[in-house]
Parts: structure tokens; sequence; C-alpha cells
């Protein structure tokens, strides 16, 4: 299928930090999987988007993956014609990005294994857990052959010496436990895709090994809560240079995380970051 937004770019979404398997399959090309799926994805020009999928599963499954169902021009646009000279080339720099509806059991698993890690290490950690938990699979249609993320009961029952081998280090507990609150309903996380972002976080800290960036990522990246609003060294740093730690998210009210994602991949970019 080809998909025509003038808000949508591959590469700046899968560079954005909030997604782990989405790769690089040349000139233009990725690869992505997810919700046991494996499909490729093109950009034609700046506003075209081939997918690699029938129309079945864009209307059921990628339409809301990439939030297709929502105009991103409205921020960018109200960021660019704002007073705020620093958000203003952030949103014409990364104004691609979207924020995924990403299944939320992956998404609290990547990123507590994203913890004092960087990209490339993450995605490493990542594929092996799928390669040793996962679900081997073949793409009929390229013949690609994948391991789908590990389903909530398959790490519950983890060993913890199994998950160290996979160079997990400390997070192999938090894995485990994670996977357990999961399993037996202490964390529900159909639930928290309906109450509040607040509500949410504080759930999400009650399990050990959760803090509160990597709750504020499950929040977005996972549960869809847009006004989610991680802050690590990156965000850190634009915070204190250029807004002196005085940065009102309240001025972003219901799309705070849109203009996180702005500023994150920007910076990143300005101070030519390669993790």
């Amino acid at each position: 299928m080809i998909i025509e937004n003038r808000n949508f770019d591959i590469k700046q979404i899968a560079e954005s930090g909030q997604c782990f398997r989405m790769n690089p399959i040349g000139q233009n090309k990725y690869s992505l999987i997810a919700f046991d799926r494996y499909i490729k994805l093109k950009q034609l020009d700046e506003n075209l988007i081939e997918i690699s999928c029938d129309e079945n599963d864009y209307n059921n499954i990628w339409e809301r993956y990439f939030h297709l169902d929502f105009d991103y021009g409205i921020i960018v646009d109200r960021l660019v014609n704002g007073s705020d000279n620093f958000l203003k080339e952030a949103a014409l720099y990364g104004k691609g990005i979207r924020i995924l509806r990403q299944d939320p059991f992956e998404a609290l698993i990547s990123f507590i294994i994203s913890q004092n890690k960087n990209i490339p290490s993450i995605k490493n950690c990542i594929e092996r857990i799928c390669e040793a938990y996962g679900n081997r699979k073949e793409d009929t249609a390229s013949g690609i052959v994948y391991y789908t993320f590990p389903t909530p009961d398959k790490l519950a029952e983890a060993k913890k010496e199994d998950l160290r081998s996979l160079k997990l280090g400390y997070r192999d507990e938090y894995i485990i436990e994670a996977s357990r609150a999961v399993i037996n309903g202490t964390l529900n996380l159909e639930a928290l895709k309906v109450c509040s972002h607040d509500e949410a976080v504080k759930t999400l800290k009650s399990i050990r090994g959760i803090g509160d960036k990597v709750a504020n990522c499950v929040s977005l990246y996972g549960l869809h809560h847009i006004e989610a609003f991680p802050v690590d060294v990156w965000m850190k740093r634009v915070l204190s240079e250029y807004y002196n730690n005085k940065f009102d998210t309240e001025n972003y009210r219901g799309y705070a995380g849109i203009v996180q994602q702005y500023m994150f991949y920007y910076i990143r970019h300005v101070y030519g970051a390669s993790n």
C-alpha cells in the first residue's frame, strides 16, 4: 500500500528512540517487526510511504500503529508559528516523527532493558531475547526469518541466569518481575491505556526496576498517553541549556509527548549523536 502524508518520515521515526525493531535495509528502506508481523517500508518521496501490507492489515494494525488517524501538521504548524525558537527549529527538523502505538508489553520490557544502554546495545539485547523466547516465523512474501517478541508468560517463567547470559545484566530480575506482574494482574496494561497518564506512571513505578523515565517512556510509547514527557540525558541537556530548567509542559497540554520527540530528535542530531 502507498500512504500519502506530509508528516510521515520512516527514517526520523526509526531514529527517534521510541522503537527498537525498525532497521534500515537499503536506501530509504526499513524493516519493522511488530505485532508478530514483519513488514517493509519505503520512503518514495517526502510525502509518500510504501508499506508491504494488505489493506486489511493496514486498516486493523498499521494505521493505528503509525498514528495516522491524527494530523501532526496541526502540532507542527502551532510550534513553527509560536514564540519558542528552539521548538520552531525542532519541529521543522523532525516534522516526520509520529508517536507509535506499540504493544504495551513490548514497550514495557524494551524500556526496562534500555536503562543505561545506548540504542545499538538495546537493539541487540532485544533481538537476543526475541530469538531465545519468541516464536520463529517466516515472512511468506520475502522469505525473511524473524522472531516475535516474547509473551509475558514466557518471560515470567525465564530463569535469571538464562536472561543474564543474553547480556541483560541486572535487568534480568526486573524483566521477570514485570512479566509476572502482568501475568498475575498486578500490572494491567490494558487498564493503564484508559486511565490517566499520571495514574499509569504511578502504577508502573510501583514495579521494582521502573523509575520515572522508564514509566514515562512506557506511558508514551506503549500506552499512548500523548501528554507523557520522558526525560533522559539528552532531554536534560535541552532543558538545562535552552530553558534553564524552566520548561513548562503545561503549555503543551495534551501533546507534550509529541513536543518531547521533536526536542529529543533535534538535540541528538544537533550534537551529532551516533547512539
